[in-house]
């Protein structure tokens, strides 16, 4: 049984759906725009290629659900194709470890994102719940990589990441309603 009660605000899965199709959208256009400028055979390309992946089965699912359930996309998908690809590419033109301090800034933010919808969800959408779990664990384990890999050793670390992570919130608000 949920822990909804009648007055209780119901968790609003298809605003969850949009807005995480997005950002999985997203992610595979800043690990292209990454993959566009990393040296292709260096080790952060490689481990790119390897996340890139998994964000690609993830947008996957969430391309299969939001049609499955009749879900509006959001608007901004052209914006994110671009704004995406080109966060990706200026990272990885600042430096490898810079490209990697992406990854964990995003991944930081999409943990917290994927935490509250849990929350949010409770037992509510089992489906899109064990989904979200999921690809939360991929989130962070792409997020530990980054780390171990020298994302902390980029420079401008601390800026850059609180940069990129202010920017990701402000993508997860608008996905969210546009």
């Amino acid at each position: 049984m949920s822990g909804w009660r009648p007055g209780d605000k119901r968790p609003d899965s298809a605003s969850m759906l949009r807005v995480d199709q997005a950002g999985e959208y997203g992610a595979t256009r800043i690990y292209a725009g990454q993959l566009a400028v990393l040296r292709p055979n260096c080790p952060e390309a490689k481990l790119v290629s390897r996340m890139a992946a998994q964000e690609q089965r993830h947008l996957a699912r969430f391309d299969k659900l939001v049609a499955e359930r009749g879900v509006r996309p959001t608007a901004l998908q052209p914006l994110w194709n671009v704004a995406g690809f080109a966060l990706g590419a200026a990272t990885a033109l600042i430096s490898e470890k810079a490209a990697l301090a992406c990854t964990d800034a995003i991944e930081t933010e999409i943990d917290r994102h994927y935490s509250r919808q849990l929350d949010d969800l409770a037992d509510d959408d089992p489906e899109l719940s064990a989904d979200i779990a999921d690809f939360r664990a991929d989130e962070l384990e792409h997020r530990d990589i980054a780390r171990e890999a020298g994302a902390t050793g980029a420079i401008g670390y601390p800026v850059l990441t609180a940069a990129i992570r202010a920017g990701c919130r402000v993508a997860i608000e608008l996905s969210k309603r546009i």
